[in-house]
């Protein structure tokens, strides 16, 4: 695992070389807010990084279902018992597999059958969770979520952009690292949800798949011009 640190925001990747899978902690007066839970196997690398950072993982919160942003969950809440799990409603209903169909389109990506956490909390947009404002970006998944930090300007967007392969908003196809694009449910919706992002003028973009972006407005807005082009 790779740990980068940046003002409020650490970074922790797995695999960084050959599948770079991210989450992240996100540092309170009172402790820490995970966002994103990983792979299966990475529950005692989290843990680890929070005790080196010195505080109590307090809450998780999910930006989306998918296997490699949900995969510790359950080890980590058993590990963690009074951390409070949030995600979206929707994200919940597919996990659950009460929804494999959202606005006449297949919902894609891989979606653990065997999670046993359930949330304490569903989040909806304008939401808070500590110093994050939650905005809803479906498009990748249905009940997808990002997470703006007002303090920094730090964007936490999931698997919205990926950075890995090349800067592109999800669903716009880069053969370097496909993975997201194949995973993504409607191309359309999701560009609508990156210029929602842009709009927010992050000073650092912090996606699922590849590395913190400084000052990432410029390239969001070059990768949602180019994806616009696709959909056409």
């Amino acid at each position: 695992m790779r740990i980068q640190k940046q003002n409020n925001l650490y970074q922790l990747t797995f695999m960084p070389r050959l599948f770079p899978v991210n989450c992240y902690l996100v540092e309170e007066d009172d402790g820490l807010t995970l966002v994103d839970a990983a792979l299966a196997s990475s529950a005692s690398s989290i843990l680890s990084a929070a005790r080196t950072i010195g505080k109590p993982i307090t809450k998780i919160v999910l930006t989306h279902a998918h296997s490699d942003h949900i995969g510790a969950l359950d080890n980590l809440k058993d590990a963690l018992p009074d951390a409070e799990v949030m995600l979206s409603q929707i994200e919940w209903d597919i996990l659950q597999n009460e929804t494999k169909m959202e606005a006449g389109l297949p919902v894609k990506g891989g979606y653990p059958k065997n999670i046993k956490t359930r949330p304490e909390r569903f989040l909806s947009e304008g939401d808070h969770v500590g110093s994050l404002e939650v905005i809803a970006a479906p498009g990748h998944t249905p009940g997808m979520l990002a997470l703006f930090d007002h303090r920094d300007g730090a964007l936490l967007v999931g698997d919205a952009f990926q950075l890995r392969g090349g800067i592109a908003v999800s669903g716009d196809l880069r053969w370097q690292f496909p993975f997201p694009s194949w995973a993504t449910w409607n191309k359309e919706i999701s560009i609508q949800s990156a210029k929602k992002l842009a709009d927010l003028e992050p000073t650092l973009l912090a996606v699922g798949h590849g590395d913190l972006l400084h000052e990432p407005l410029t390239l969001m807005k070059q990768a949602i011009l180019r994806a616009e082009k696709g959909a056409r």
